[in-house]
């Protein structure tokens, strides 16, 4: 929070709006009010959804600058989003973190930087949206009805999904390269794989199914679901090997399964490689394919659901709020 006063402490912003959504914590509420942000305190806990749209009504700016409360956002942030949203088309613009996260175990800087390799290879022209450190044109949020409340209890893929209704409302958005925010949390392999199946999987997943599409973007990207399917098939090639005690032709199919692998997320490993040298890069490469493979489960899983449910003639799975919703 510090740089965000000194920013409005220089008149890059005009105002730091602090929003508890009834954590029953009234220490970070007190040290927010003494660094000089405008507290406001939900009566109870209704998601950040919720928090970022009551922030935004007692707000008065026109751009809207979200940033998560885990978030330090760079100095030069301002800067970014006011170049970003130089055209009146753009509605929204978001970054990315930076490769400087202050938790230094694997599940922290894995998580951190497999979030920074997509945002900074995507295409700046975006369909998504991210408010860990993104701001909206106060006119279009508005425009689309802010946050959606009612789906999204708990930190999800809100975000996501205000972006596809402003994209469908007409509105482009833009991803910044160079906004930046340093994530201070802490992982640990068990958030990680909760985070990404149950918050992220899952509800994604019923956006999906409820129609609204997949887009050529980021982790669902087509060459995302591509590396998902070798995953799967390098996992095949593996159960073969071992079954069939080691044959010629299984040992060549596992072979060449793990070089397309390899192949397929060079961009990848290198990235990892330059950031963390070699023991971290094959540690990282080695998880991200775990990740493919729960992740691609999930939504089989859900799509199982879905048509499940539809043949019933019950409500449809990605019509309801996620059970289980970062």
């Amino acid at each position: 929070m510090p740089p965000l006063i000194a920013l409005r402490e220089r008149g890059a912003v005009s105002e730091v709006i602090v929003v508890d959504d009834a954590s029953g914590e009234p220490s970070t509420q007190e040290a927010a009010r003494r660094l000089g942000a405008t507290v406001l305190a939900l009566n109870k806990n209704a998601g950040p959804g919720a928090a970022r749209n009551f922030g935004v009504r007692q707000s008065s700016g026109d751009i809207l600058w979200f940033v998560d409360a885990d978030v330090v956002a760079h100095p030069c942030g301002p800067d970014k989003i006011r170049a970003a949203l130089a055209e009146d088309s753009i509605g929204a613009v978001f970054g990315s973190y930076d490769n400087l996260p202050p938790e230094k175990n694997f599940a922290s800087t894995y998580k951190n930087l497999v979030h920074r390799f997509y945002h900074q290879r995507a295409k700046a022209n975006s369909d998504s949206f991210w408010s860990g450190c993104g701001a909206v044109r106060r006119a279009a949020f508005l425009e689309v009805g802010g946050f959606e409340e009612a789906r999204f209890g708990r930190p999800a893929v809100e975000d996501v999904e205000l972006g596809y209704r402003l994209r469908i409302a007409g509105w482009k958005i833009r991803l910044s390269h160079d906004l930046l925010g340093t994530h201070l949390k802490r992982w640990t392999l068990v958030d990680v794989i909760r985070t990404d199946i149950f918050h992220r999987a899952v509800p994604w997943s019923n956006l999906i199914l409820a129609g609204r599409g997949v887009n050529d973007d980021l982790n669902v990207s087509r060459s995302e679901r591509l590396k998902a399917a070798a995953a799967w098939l390098w996992v095949v090639s593996a159960a073969i090997l071992l079954a069939s005690g080691i044959t010629m032709s299984s040992a060549l199919l596992s072979s060449a399964m793990t070089l397309a692998l390899v192949a397929l997320n060079a961009p990848l490993i290198a990235f990892f490689f330059r950031e963390r040298g070699a023991w971290f890069s094959f540690r990282a490469f080695m998880f991200h394919q775990l990740y493919y493979l729960y992740s691609s489960a999930t939504f089989l899983a859900c799509m199982l659901r879905f048509h499940l449910s539809r043949g019933r003639g019950g409500a449809a799975l990605a019509a309801r709020a996620p059970a289980a919703v970062e």
